[in-house]
């Protein structure tokens, strides 16, 4: 928390909270918000909530503290890591797992055949029409987000989230493919069936642990140049032929490079909808560049955080946010949650 950049001086020397010994009282304050939250599932399964920010436009991750607790508590410790390879996966394993000295055993990469015929050209009209040409169409995208999961040393587990209105001719395809690739795509019927329906997943990623003959490896070094860094997760991760910078951009990374602070890791800021920067390019785009529009950084917390294309950093809301639906009776009952 001492890390935490708070402004310049008059004569442009940076400001910490360490300089106006902020920390203690910060800590203070977390005292009881630095320990994780244990929740139960439906099923009464333990579960480590803590943190819970965004994949696009931050880490995607859950603490440092949350992981390594249930990694005491279990022989098996499943955690998300939000959106896709692309986003949560890649910070997971290039700032999370470097700072944590985690090892992840495997990946388990969750799709939906809606998400393939969406990448595969379907309308939002058409997402739950059975379609084996546009889940074919759409496969370039998992096909990505596997051979991304492969690029850190883990042949991954494809979870084929299931739901009403999937084709067994469109599951079937997908589990081919993958299977073409090396890799298991198992059908999870978790929504329908509850734990019951995980179990066929559940004993694939085991064995997947026990037998793949995974060896994580970050994809890059933390000493690289930031220009280094931000171009090696766009071509690599992202398919991208290079990285553009805007002026405030480039005034940005010399302040880094003043700031001392070039040697941290990047968490990229990016639309969840897209390989690229542009949420219009759907499916496994190519022949495109990243475009970084400004850099900020978060100090404290330790990464630098590249803002490409429109991406804002502000998360979006609903047009009817889910507090209007909830309520509390004359006897404590609330209601409203789910």
């Amino acid at each position: 928390m001492g890390n935490i950049f708070v402004g310049f001086t008059m004569d442009r020397s940076p400001i910490y909270a360490r300089d106006l010994n902020a920390q203690n009282a910060m800590a203070i304050l977390l005292k009881d918000a630095i320990k994780p939250n244990l929740v139960q599932t439906l099923e009464g399964n333990p579960a480590i909530i803590h943190g819970g920010p965004f994949a696009n436009i931050a880490q995607g991750t859950n603490t440092i503290i949350a992981t390594k607790m249930g990694l005491t508590l279990s022989d098996y410790v499943v955690t998300e890591a939000g959106f896709g390879s692309d986003l949560g996966a890649e910070k997971f394993m290039d700032i999370k797992c470097g700072y944590a000295g985690l090892k992840p055993s495997t990946i388990v990469l969750v799709a939906t055949i809606r998400a393939l015929r969406h990448h595969g050209g379907a309308e939002k009209e058409q997402y739950g029409d059975v379609s084996l040409e546009r889940v074919q169409a759409g496969f370039p995208n998992l096909e990505k987000h596997i051979e991304n999961a492969k690029q850190f040393g883990i042949t991954p587990v494809v979870a084929i989230n299931h739901r009403t209105g999937d084709g067994q001719d469109e599951i079937k395809f997908v589990q081919e493919a993958c299977a073409k690739m090396g890799v298991k795509a198992v059908v999870s019927m978790g929504w329908a069936n509850g734990g019951e329906g995980t179990s066929d997943l559940a004993r694939e990623v085991v064995a997947n642990i026990e037998n793949a003959g995974n060896a994580f490896k970050p994809l890059y070094d933390w000493n690289a140049t930031i220009e280094e860094k931000v171009e090696t997760i766009a071509k690599k991760v992202y398919g991208a032929d290079g990285v553009d910078y805007q002026g405030k951009a480039l005034i940005d990374l010399k302040r880094l490079y003043k700031l001392g602070l070039d040697k941290l890791p990047i968490c990229m800021a990016k639309t969840q909808k897209s390989f690229s920067d542009n949420d219009k390019l759907i499916g496994r785009p190519t022949g495109f560049r990243v475009t970084v529009r400004e850099i900020e950084f978060a100090a404290g917390a330790g990464f630098i955080i590249p803002i490409t294309g429109a991406m804002m950093r502000m998360p979006g809301l609903p047009a009817v946010p889910a507090s209007e639906h909830m309520d509390i009776d004359n006897d404590g009952v609330i209601s409203g949650l789910s």
